[in-house]
Order: C-alpha cells, then structure tokens, then sequence
C-alpha cells in the first residue's frame, strides 16, 4: 500500500490531491515529504471571507509538520496560492489541513494535543522530536476550541474552592462541575479575591447562577460574600474536607504547644512522636500508634482532651436529619467552648457562625458528588506537579482546562491515539 493511499483515507483533503513522496534526512532523523497540489478544476478560498475567489499567483512551497509514521518525520508540501478577493483583495488561500500561517497540521496539532494529556509537555516534545512550544500550541489550540464549543447548559451543582501553585502564597480560585455523573473543570482565575470569583459568575452568565441548585465551597469569606450575592437561591454547602482540615490544624497547634510547655517544666515529653496518632482517624492508625493513643488517652492532657473533641465530632456527619443534626451541633459548640482550649474554642465560633451552611450538606447529600472538589484538586495538583510549577498563569490555565476540563473535540475521519 502506498503512502498516499494511506493519507486519502486518514487525511483526504477536498480539493486536493497527494503527489510525489520523497526520502531525506532531518538533522539525525529520517524524513518524508508528501507533495500536494490543487485539483485542476478547484479554486481557493479567500481566508477572510472563505469564499471560492480566482487565482492571483503562488507563493513558495511551505512545510506543514504532520503526524509521524513508525517515527518517521512526514511533511506536507504545499505552494500557496494567493487569490483575488473583490472584498477582501489579494490575499493568501486558506488551506483545511492548517490554520493562518501555522507550520503543522491541524491533524498534528490534535495528535500532540491528546498525548500531552498522558505524558508532560516536555516528554511528548522528546517523543515525537518536536519542540515544548509546538507541543504548548497544540494544546492551546485545542483548550480554545474547546471552550469555544463546550456546553455549559444543564450545569446545577458547581464546588468553588483555592488552591495553592506557587510559592508566596500565590493561589488560584477554581470553579468545578459537581453535578452526578458529570465533574470537570469549568473555570480558573487567579488569586482568590471577591472579584476573582465574580470574573466567573459574570463569564457563567446571570440565567444559568439563577439555575444552579448546589453550590460547595469552604469557610473563605470573600467566597461566600460573592455566592451569597449572585447565587442566593442556590443550597450553599460547606465542604466537609475543609472543616476536618481546619479541625486537624486546631488539635496540632493545641499539641505542638503543650509540647513545648511540657519541656520547659521539665515533665517527660510524652507529646513527642504523637503527632499523626492525634490526627489520624481510628480505623487508619498502625499496631504501634494504636499502643500510643491507648496510653496517651489516660492522661489528662489538652491535646487528649481535643482529640475526643475532634472524634466526638465525627458522629455529626453521621445524622440524616439536618434538625438533630443542629442539636448535635449545637451541643458540641457548647461543649467546645467550655473546653478553654483557645483552637477548639476558634473552631466552635466559626461552626456556630457557618451552622445554616453547615446543615445545608444534609439537604445535599446523595444529589451531589460531595468529595468531588477535593478529588478534582487532587487531580490538578498532579497536573501542576508533572509539569516542576508553571511560571506563568496562562500556561497553567491552559494545563488545567486540557486535564481537567473534559473539552470536547473536533469529530475526524481518523484518530491517530
């Protein structure tokens, strides 16, 4: 089978047709060049207005990169024909393998796009001996065409929440998808102010925030000033993992300072190496940690005496019923603040400050994917990872949107992975 056999049923071109092929080297790899004429009875379109014009003359012949074959280079070589617009004057033809003034493929450009969602830029770029940049505006090109044809109708639930990617404490603000069935990326700003989330509810437009059933987020205030004001009829949920976060922040602050204390009377340190017994959950402790907490327990420590508050807590997501629910709540908080342990006693504050959102998770359970924010984070910290941290903000949102934003993609004749 001959290779323009090949390229007319994987690539065929209107139009056009395949012409000689011919062998030469490229630096230290094998290279093939695939000549392509117009058919002779074919015009070209104008590329502004893409309508059928006159020849006007041609250029010299241009390499358009295209998908290797067995690991072998494949050019496609081509003499563009300039063409006589009475609209839009003499300009150059537009061809449907490549874009503006592009030097690969479309079919390339996919082709890179889809391994760079298995390997990093870089990997894929050594792979197919390309560039980083062409491997990066393949995947720009396809993050663009995706979001130019993505379908943000019947999205209900949606889970706001902040992430950490730089060193400084530089954060991005990131907007998911939560509904049943369906979780993808569907926008990401940088910092995590109020106008940054209001940057997405004004791109989601003011008719879908009025659909939105569900919305997920943790305690960050400027976030819930914003969903209060431009999602009100929505059910606000707190994120469970926040407040188990922010809990197991109070009993390590509670333990590292008694720690400290017991040191300075000259007592025996029984805190030291206590740590992940305190934070851990019962069920997740190893043989010797268990020894430990059994012997930590029967002291009458302030770090003991958080932990059981910390334990007793978790019954709370145990309830059906937001209204025993918030008696539950309710007694804790009171319990926590009689504690005179200062963390714990910040924590009951705000649980008693957040208690409408909190119960809210019960009204939401089962309709929403709950633990699917911080799946999704978990997701994304890879993609930033794989990738030693991006130094700019557009190259990561271009990352971001092509892992983790299910973008949709051009229907094709072949697909080359």
């Amino acid at each position: 089978m001959q290779l323009k056999t090949i390229l007319n049923c994987v690539h065929r071109q209107p139009g056009f047709v395949y012409g000689r092929v011919e062998w030469f080297t490229e630096g230290e790899h094998l290279a093939l060049r695939v000549q392509v004429r117009p058919h002779g009875r074919s015009r070209g379109r104008c590329s502004k207005c893409l309508k059928k014009r006159p020849g006007y003359d041609r250029l010299e012949p241009r390499q358009f990169a295209f998908v290797p074959l067995w690991g072998i280079l494949v050019y496609l070589v081509y003499a563009m024909r300039r063409v006589d617009c009475p609209r839009c004057g003499v300009v150059v033809e537009a061809v449907p393998w490549a874009d503006g003034k592009q030097r690969m493929t479309k079919a390339y450009a996919w082709f890179l796009a889809g391994w760079a969602k298995r390997l990093s830029w870089k990997e894929v770029a050594v792979a197919f001996h390309t560039s980083w940049d062409t491997v990066f505006r393949s995947v720009e090109m396809a993050v663009d065409w995706g979001l130019a044809h993505r379908n943000l109708e019947g999205v209900t639930a949606i889970g706001v929440d902040e992430v950490l990617w730089q060193r400084g404490y530089k954060f991005l603000t990131v907007v998911y998808q939560i509904d049943s069935g369906v979780r993808r990326l569907l926008w990401v700003g940088k910092d995590r102010k109020q106008k940054t989330l209001l940057m997405f509810f004004r791109q989601f437009g003011k008719a879908r925030s009025e659909r939105l059933q569900f919305i997920c987020s943790d305690m960050w205030k400027p976030y819930l000033q914003v969903i209060a004001r431009k999602a009100a009829s929505a059910v606000h949920v707190l994120d469970r993992f926040h407040v188990a976060s922010n809990m197991g922040k109070a009993i390590d602050k509670v333990r590292a300072g008694e720690a400290r204390e017991l040191k300075q009377k000259g007592y025996e340190p029984v805190l030291k190496h206590t740590r992940f017994c305190l934070l851990k959950r019962p069920e997740n402790l190893t043989e010797k940690q268990e020894v430990t907490l059994a012997a930590l327990v029967k002291l009458n420590l302030k770090a003991v005496r958080a932990y059981l508050l910390k334990e007793d807590f978790q019954w709370f997501w145990g309830y059906r019923s937001p209204y025993f629910a918030g008696v539950f709540l309710d007694r804790w908080v009171t319990r926590a603040l009689r504690s005179r342990i200062e963390p714990m006693m910040q924590i009951a504050r705000s649980l008693r400050t957040h208690r409408p959102l909190l119960l809210n998770w019960f009204r939401a359970r089962g309709s929403i994917a709950l633990g699917a924010v911080e799946g999704l984070n978990n997701k994304l910290k890879v993609v930033t990872r794989r990738a030693y941290g991006f130094r700019s903000f557009s190259k990561a949102e271009v990352a971001l949107y092509h892992a983790l934003g299910a973008l949709p993609e051009p229907d094709s004749a072949h697909r080359f992975c």
